[in-house]
């Protein structure tokens, strides 16, 4: 003979309508007079309650300690999460939840840094340094311009000649640095 609904709720830590719905849903069996066999109904369901669910349900501790049957077995060792493994190569529930709660912490992370603004948008710093390297090119392209009469001057020849040697070397020079890329991972 087992248990009533109300005793087996009681010693479970649980409401009777928990147990109640548990029946009736077929989680826990049933003996055919209406009690619970509590080795055969704590066995399912600890085997059909959801992992995830689990600490919810949990026994509460209370002043007195909960009713227990001398032939019950002892309780079944808490699990522990395992590794983070990817969904797609069959991993079990608890592994699918430790790797949706890393990957929340990881967003959680993402956007505090972003309101403080220690973030850099890829795009936005992509369009920066172009708009930079493209000024400085430009400045230097105008540079023997304006200087090509002054040195041709201090060393006695003709400005013509000195502004082309110059803006050569400054092309050349801007095509050796025009072949680096940024790598901004």
């Amino acid at each position: 003979m087992g248990l009533s609904v109300r005793e087996y709720a009681r010693r479970r830590g649980v409401s009777h309508t928990a147990v109640r719905k548990a029946v009736q849903t077929g989680r826990i069996p049933q003996e055919p007079d209406g009690t619970i066999d509590p080795v055969k109904a704590d066995t399912a369901w600890d085997a059909q309650t959801d992992p995830g669910r689990k600490a919810a349900t949990a026994p509460k501790p209370s002043a007195s300690p909960p009713i227990t049957d001398p032939i019950a077995p002892p309780p079944a060792p808490q699990r522990e999460f395992a590794p983070a493994v990817p969904a797609s190569t069959g991993a079990t529930f608890v592994q699918a939840r430790t790797a949706h709660e890393v990957a929340k912490a990881q967003k959680a992370r993402i956007q505090v840094d972003r309101l403080k603004e220690e973030v850099v948008d890829r795009a936005r710093a992509t369009a920066l340094v172009f708009k930079l390297a493209r000024q400085e090119r430009d400045a230097w392209i105008t540079w023997p311009a304006r200087v090509a009469g002054q040195m041709a001057a201090e060393i006695g020849i003709d400005p013509h000649v000195m502004q082309t040697l110059l803006e050569a070397h400054v092309h050349a020079h801007l095509d050796e640095l025009a072949a680096i890329e940024p790598n901004l991972r």
